[in-house]
C-alpha cells in the first residue's frame, strides 16, 4: 500500500476515535518517531566512529608482553 493511501486512512481512522484515544496514539507516535530519530544518531555516531582515525594507534599498537613474560600458564584443567 502506498505511504500517502496509509496516511489517509489513519487520519480517517483517528477521526472516528474518541479524544482520549487520540492522545495515546498521539502519544506512542511520538514514541516511535523518539525511538526512530534515535536509531538515525546511533547509525550516525557509528559510522563517525569508524571513520575516526583517533583510536588507530590501538591498531598499530606492539605486543607488550609475550608468552614467556608468563610466570604460570592457565591450562583450563581444574
Amino acid at each position: 500500500m502506498l505511504r500517502s493511501t496509509l496516511i489517509t486512512q489513519t487520519v480517517n481512522n483517528l477521526a472516528k476515535l474518541p479524544d482520549e484515544k487520540v492522545v495515546e496514539v498521539s502519544d506512542y507516535i511520538e514514541f516511535i518517531l523518539k525511538k526512530h530519530e534515535e536509531s538515525i544518531l546511533q547509525k550516525g555516531i557509528q559510522q563517525l566512529t569508524s571513520k575516526s582515525k583517533s583510536y588507530q594507534f590501538l591498531e598499530e599498537e606492539e605486543d607488550l608482553y609475550t608468552v614467556s613474560d608468563l610466570k604460570e600458564k592457565y591450562n583450563g584443567k581444574g
